[in-house]
């Protein structure tokens, strides 16, 4: 439900619960940064009966924020495995009737030796070969061969269906721990994407502040991940 209007044209980022909860950490801090206000939210049936409390104000649980020309989705709550397809549906159908420029989704991809890790990788993957072509131009590095297993699969598996432009910029991140130092990467990542100015430093500064306040969430989200069969991402896939 709009609460108001959504501008045409606008880079919708999504910051949904998924391993070491990088993209709800990353667009947290975006909305924060950029100063967007609630403009939207989303409910379902589907989702646990849960309100989320800011100032002592109840808020839906997946909300959608902007200005006028940058839009986040952000879950505050574990999405169950039940209702991530018809919720993320609901997503990109939106971001497609509001003409959005280009779909993003911000998130981990799970590497066992994290802990060794000083400085992530970031890979992208794209819907269309153009928006590949773009992602290479500007440096980023493309996730060759792989799965996605989530929310952000369905994404860019509904907007490549559709031949609508989306990209997945996946930092490498723990699995079952939250991991704001993964969360940074991907927004300077995203940065050189979408031509913004965000300052991660704050971000990195609270880090054990914030994996503290996630490890509630990360143990809600890794059960629903678990559902979705999300350790998938560890294998190859076999097709030569």
């Amino acid at each position: 439900m709009e609460k108001k209007s959504v501008p045409s044209d606008a880079i919708i980022v999504y910051g949904l619960p998924d391993v070491g909860l990088v993209g709800l950490i990353a667009t947290s801090h975006l909305i924060s940064q950029l100063n967007l206000t609630e403009t939207a939210y989303l409910d379902s049936d589907l989702f646990p009966p849960v309100v989320v409390l800011h100032d002592g104000l109840p808020h839906a649980p997946l909300r959608i924020f902007g200005n006028h020309s940058f839009i986040a989705a952000l879950a505050e709550t574990a999405i169950p495995a039940k209702a991530i397809q018809p919720v993320v549906r609901a997503l990109v159908d939106w971001g497609q009737s509001k003409k959005a420029r280009m779909m993003v989704s911000v998130g981990g991809i799970p590497v066992p030796d994290r802990q060794d890790i000083t400085e992530p990788k970031v890979f992208g993957v794209a819907s269309t070969m153009s928006l590949l072509n773009t992602l290479s131009l500007r440096e980023v590095e493309i996730l060759k061969e792989g799965y996605m297993v989530g929310p952000y699969a369905l994404v860019m598996r509904y907007c490549a269906e559709r031949n609508f432009p989306a990209v997945a910029l996946l930092a490498q991140s723990f699995y079952n721990y939250p991991d704001p130092e993964a969360a940074a990467v991907a927004i300077k990542e995203l940065a050189k994407i979408v031509e913004l100015k965000v300052d991660v430093s704050t971000l990195l500064e609270k880090g054990e502040e914030i994996r503290l306040r996630a490890r509630d969430m990360m143990k809600r989200t890794q059960r629903e991940l678990t559902r979705m069969k999300k350790s998938q991402e560890y294998d190859l896939p076999l097709y030569v």
